[in-house]
Formats: structure tokens, C-alpha cells, sequence
């Protein structure tokens, strides 16, 4: 975009009206610290700090220091960090790269003395966005989906609900992610390591198919499980029907649903129904 004579910049052409080249296609990395805004104020700096230096090194233990060196606007988030990259490496960043963050924030988490536990939720996206090299690079739907699939109920519902001395890293894919890398066989992770979820972000006009990814699973922490503790990590507590995932010893997510006072169908009701609460009454 250039200035006019007037000193104003000049506007693009509208939608729709002449076609234009595709922006190249990207990969997207997108990572957020869990429970940022719940730390100290004296926190935040060094946290948004150590989240890329974590993200470096990772990447160059799993062999993609090229992809860290001949990164894409790149710009922190505040809570986290986000990057594009060649898209053919997407194979690559799913596995080995994801299980070797999960290794590389285990030992970063014990170590830090003093320092509070970092726990990553991470989101990856293939799609086109502009890529002009400058601080207005990478700005497209693409990017959008990417950030939203990172607030999406599912992937902080599986973060919350493990150990968090055993799994630090929970992952949401992108259904073009998935399909492009996974479904095909490019990457060296079987489908039955990744979950299908329906991703919505609350108060967002966003939902779409995803896939969790979590490299080392481990069970909910101790202790009940409220609606409260849903509704500090993002999902519903309206009193519908809530779906929590859960971590058998198999690996895979148990979905757990309730409705207090009503009734949950799993199938199709013909000729409508009705919720009777009896209360048994107690003498004095």
C-alpha cells in the first residue's frame, strides 16, 4: 500500500471486484502460556521472554533450527508467541517437534528455581497469508483461525484436566493441518494419537473441526472436578449438558456428560419427553 499525493494511504481494490495472486501458503505455530493473566505482574515480562527462547530451543533439538532461522513474522502475543514457516515442514513440527517442547519444558519446569511452571498450549494452521516482510506481514484468516483455535474450549479443557507435573504441552491442530500432514501419512504419528473436537472460543462467532494432540497424556489432577473449575478454563457452566474431557489409562479422552435436573440424549426423541425430579422428603 502506497501514500497518495494527498498524503493519504491508498486502499486496496475492493473484494470480489478483479482477481489477484493467492498469498503463499504458511505454516502457523501459535503457543500460549497456561494461566498467564493469573500471574504476578513482576512475572509477565520474564515469561513472555522465555517462551520464544523455549520455542528456539526445541526446535533446534528436534532438528528444525532452519525453520526457527528462516521464521515468518514472528511477534509475541504478551502470553505466548507466534510464527510462520515453510509449510512443508509441518510433518516435522507435529512430530518429533511437539513431543521434544514437551521434553524441553519438563526439564526448563524443573530446574527454574523460583520460577513458576510454564505449560504450553500450542495450535497449528496451514493456510495463505500475505508474507511482505514487514511489521504488517501474516495478517489474513488464516492467522485469525490460528489464534482462535488456541482459545478454543477443547485444547485448554485438556490442559487443565492433566497432571501438570507430567503433561506440559496439549495441541490443537487445524482440520487442514491435520488432513494435509496426518490423514495423509507424512507424519510420523499415527490418527489414533489425535482426537477429533468441535473447536468453539467462548463469546466468538468461531467453530470449526479440530484435532487435540497431546504428546505425553497424563491423568486430571486430584480432587473434584466442578463446573467452578470448567469455568476458569473456558467451558460452558450454564447449566446445559457439559462435555469434559478426560484421560483414560488407555491414552485416549473419556467424555464425561451431565445435566443436573434434566436429561441428556444421545440418539433422536420422537413425540417429545418429560423430567420428573422427585424429592424424597425427610423426617425431622
Amino acid at each position: 500500500m502506497h501514500e497518495q499525493e494527498n498524503g493519504l494511504p491508498r486502499a486496496t481494490a475492493a473484494p470480489y471486484t478483479r482477481s489477484r495472486p493467492l498469498p503463499p501458503s504458511r505454516g502457523i505455530i501459535a503457543v500460549d502460556a497456561k494461566d498467564f493473566t493469573g500471574l504476578p505482574a513482576i512475572e509477565h515480562e520474564v515469561v513472555s521472554r522465555t517462551v520464544p527462547d523455549l520455542i528456539r530451543t526445541s526446535l533446534d533439538r528436534a532438528g528444525l533450527a532452519e525453520l526457527w532461522n528462516d521464521r515468518r513474522f514472528p511477534a509475541s502475543t504478551g502470553d505466548g508467541y507466534v510464527l510462520g514457516f515453510d509449510p512443508s515442514l509441518m510433518p516435522f513440527v507435529i512430530h518429533p517437534w511437539l513431543f521434544t517442547l514437551q521434553e524441553v519444558l519438563t526439564e526448563f519446569n524443573i530446574h527454574a528455581l523460583g520460577a513458576l511452571p510454564i505449560r504450553l498450549r500450542v495450535s497449528l494452521h496451514i493456510g495463505p497469508l500475505p508474507d511482505t516482510g514487514d511489521a504488517f506481514g501474516g495478517n489474513g484468516t488464516a492467522r485469525n483461525d490460528t489464534h482462535r483455535l488456541l482459545d478454543s474450549r477443547p485444547v485448554k479443557a485438556v490442559l487443565a484436566s492433566s497432571r501438570e507435573n507430567v503433561t506440559q504441552v496439549a495441541a490443537i491442530l487445524s482440520d487442514r493441518c491435520y488432513q494435509d500432514a496426518v490423514a495423509s501419512g507424512y507424519t510420523g504419528r499415527h490418527p489414533d494419537h489425535f482426537i477429533e473436537v468441535p473447536a468453539t472460543v467462548e463469546g466468538k462467532q468461531f467453530a470449526q473441526r479440530a484435532w487435540i494432540h497431546v504428546p505425553l497424556p497424563s491423568g486430571p489432577p486430584p480432587g473434584p472436578h466442578t463446573p467452578g473449575d470448567a469455568a476458569r478454563e473456558g467451558r460452558d457452566t450454564d447449566g446445559a449438558p457439559e462435555e469434559v474431557g478426560r484421560r483414560d489409562p488407555s491414552g485416549g479422552i473419556r467424555v464425561t456428560n451431565r445435566a443436573p435436573n434434566g436429561n441428556i440424549n444421545t440418539g433422536t426423541v420422537h413425540g417429545g419427553q418429560r423430567v420428573t425430579v422427585t424429592r424424597r422428603r425427610t423426617d425431622s
